[in-house]
């Protein structure tokens, strides 16, 4: 998966600096901007595809690559899959921090969360919303792990390439998901019934 990484960040980027890449010794010296060029509209897409809010995707990813450039155990040959596994964290630490902040909303009597989203608009629409927040909600009360894991599966990973960006071992993932996908069912049941 980082030889991926490195063959797309090895082509210049609108014309700005290459990747310098030592085959010999299998490490890499890529910057920043040539990271952030090549991979910050996935990552993006992953955030938003979690918080479905996209400047505030956009506002994460941003806070992702800063903290890769600040992370040098990260440059490795795993820097896409570390990039993928804290894109998801972050994503998921902003849907517990909206939970929050809704039921202190609730609790107070204060309805400023909902102003920030756009006024319903057909039933139908209005009825996958609704759908879409009960399912963030159950990703962000499972264990981190088992929602990072769907998550990504969600998103179009392979088995190996989730075994690669969430460091596990590429038998166990098949079981890995099974049980992820149980405690979802659960507590799924749990909150809202069949």
């Amino acid at each position: 998966m980082s030889q991926n990484l490195v063959e797309r960040c090895s082509t210049p980027v609108d014309g700005q600096s290459e990747a310098i890449i030592d085959v010999n010794s299998r490490k890499s010296t890529i910057d920043l901007e040539t990271i952030f060029h090549a991979q910050y509209e996935r990552i993006s897409r992953v955030i938003a595809g979690v918080i479905r809010d996209r400047a505030r995707a956009e506002e994460l990813a941003v806070e992702v690559f800063l903290k890769w450039s600040r992370t040098p155990k990260a440059h490795g040959d795993n820097a896409e899959g570390w990039l993928y596994r804290t894109a998801v964290r972050r994503a998921l630490n902003e849907l517990r921090r909206e939970a929050r902040r809704s039921r202190y909303e609730a609790l107070f009597g204060f309805d400023l969360f909902r102003t920030r989203r756009r006024p319903p608009t057909p039933e139908d629409h209005q009825a996958s919303k609704e759908e879409q927040d009960r399912v963030r909600l159950v990703l962000s009360s499972i264990r981190p792990h088992q929602a990072e894991l769907l998550l990504l599966r969600n998103d179009g990973l392979s088995y190996t390439e989730l075994a690669a960006a969430l460091e596990l071992n590429p038998a166990s993932i098949g079981m890995l998901l099974s049980r992820a996908e149980k405690a979802f069912r659960r507590e799924y049941i749990k909150r809202y019934g069949q």
